[in-house]
This record gives structure tokens, sequence and C-alpha cells, in this order.
């Protein structure tokens, strides 16, 4: 655990029962932060998340819901400051795939993908600002994608979606700064989670490989990589750091 003290915050972590927002939740959680553990359907995942932070020592609530319907991220946002006393820590990690190449994608599979992904992101951060800027004090992280930076075969709406992200914390970073409200993204590669999801979870032993022979570190990323990332933009430290995109892909963007 790095020298990171986020006690007496909140958090709320989007799309957190499994993959890289648990992970995320879970280091939030030991530097201290009371965290909102957000899902659309996996209430039993969120469960053994929330008793993991909780066997640690740390505090955690559950806070369902589709973040992608107005009412409902409103709700989630509502709650979460309601229930733990204030909010000063978002992180838009909420996200799907429908990957197909585009002569082959349909009218749903793109808007599905930019539904959950960007609408997904916009509506907690349109419910959370207003509280952080009231109190001259806030952070905000998107996780995006290097796909969002470089394309991918197959993943136009993906893609779509993620680029959006970091354009969406680049213009209200610029909007909020002036209150100490702080708004930036993250960037993963192909990272391995332990649900086997991620970028990596469809990739058959040969891919793998090729993929590999692209990642200058030479090993796939761990959701905790990310967390460490997030971590650190969240805290004190990065109080000057906003706008900004930060890619963790061992150096496959560089």
């Amino acid at each position: 655990m790095y020298n990171i003290d986020l006690s007496g915050q909140v958090a709320l972590i989007t799309g957190s029962s499994r993959g890289i927002g648990a992970a995320i939740a879970k280091q939030l959680a030991a530097a201290g932060a009371s965290v909102g553990i957000n899902y659309r359907s996996n209430a039993d995942a969120a469960d053994r998340v929330i008793d993991q932070i909780r066997a640690a020592g740390g505090e955690a609530l559950r806070v369902p819901g589709d973040v992608s319907d107005e009412n409902a991220a409103e709700a989630v946002v509502k709650t979460t400051a309601d229930r733990l006393g204030r909010l000063d820590i978002l992180v838009n990690n909420a996200g799907i795939t429908r990957d197909r190449l585009l002569m082959r994608m349909n009218a749903a599979d793109w808007d599905e993908v930019l539904t959950v992904n960007l609408r997904g992101t916009f509506l907690p951060t349109r419910f959370a600002i207003p509280l952080m800027v009231r109190q001259r004090y806030g952070r905000v992280v998107n996780v995006s994608s290097v796909v969002g930076l470089s394309g991918n075969p197959g993943q136009a709406n993906y893609a779509a979606s993620k680029a959006g992200q970091i354009g969406l914390a680049k213009a209200i970073a610029r909007e909020v700064a002036s209150r100490n409200v702080t708004v930036n993204a993250v960037a993963p590669g192909f990272i391995e989670v332990d649900d086997g999801g991620g970028m990596t979870g469809e990739l058959n032993e040969e891919q793998r490989s090729q993929v590999l022979s692209r990642v200058p570190a030479g090993r796939f990323g761990s959701a905790e990589d990310v967390a460490t990332a997030v971590l650190y933009l969240v805290s004190p430290a990065a109080s000057y750091i906003t706008g900004q995109t930060i890619t963790i892909d061992g150096g496959m963007t560089a």
C-alpha cells in the first residue's frame, strides 16, 4: 500500500463489483476512504467486494443502479453522499463492449455501448460536480482505454465511447479547476483481471504472444496497476493535475 491518506473522504466507483472497478474500490478503501460500490445487476459480486473491504477494516456501501439512466444516476450519487456524509471522489468505471467490424455493427450495438460507457460517465459526473463545487474540493477520474487514443479494429463503438470520456474530462476540467476540483482520465492497455475480463479476456495463446510483443514492459498489466494510478490522481498530491490522460499500458502507445 502506498503512503496516501484518504481518511475522511468518500468515493463512489461506478461498475465496481468486479475487475478494475473492484480493485480501485479496494485501494481507495485501504487508503482510508469510505467507498460506494455501484453495480447494475451483480449484487453477489458487489457484496463480495464489500465484505473484503470491511474485513480489511474499511467502510463500504452498496449503491445499486444503472448510471446510464438519469434518475438512477442521480439516486446513486445522492445515496452515496447522504449515507456516507459527503462525496469527494468519483471514478467513472462502468462500461461494456459489443465488438464487431463496422460493416457488421448495427445501431443497437452502437447505441448500447455509447449509452453505458459515455452517457454512464456524463450523468454521475453531472450530479457529483455540484456537490464538489460547493465544498470546493473534488476528484473525478474517467476510466477510459488506450483504444480511445489509438483505435482498434472491431471496436469502433467502444473506441468512440472511450475517446468521448477523454474529451469529456478535458472539457469539465476547464469548467471546475478554479473550485479545486480536478477531472482526469486513465487509459489502460491490456489488463488481466481475476474474473477473466479486461482486454486480455478473450485472447488465445497466439494472440497473447502477438500482443505481448507490442508491449515494451513484456507483460500484461493488472487491475492493481490501474488502481494505483487512480489512487494517485484522487490524492491531494495530484492537486495540480487536471484535464490529463494517463496511459497504463507498459509503454505500448509510447
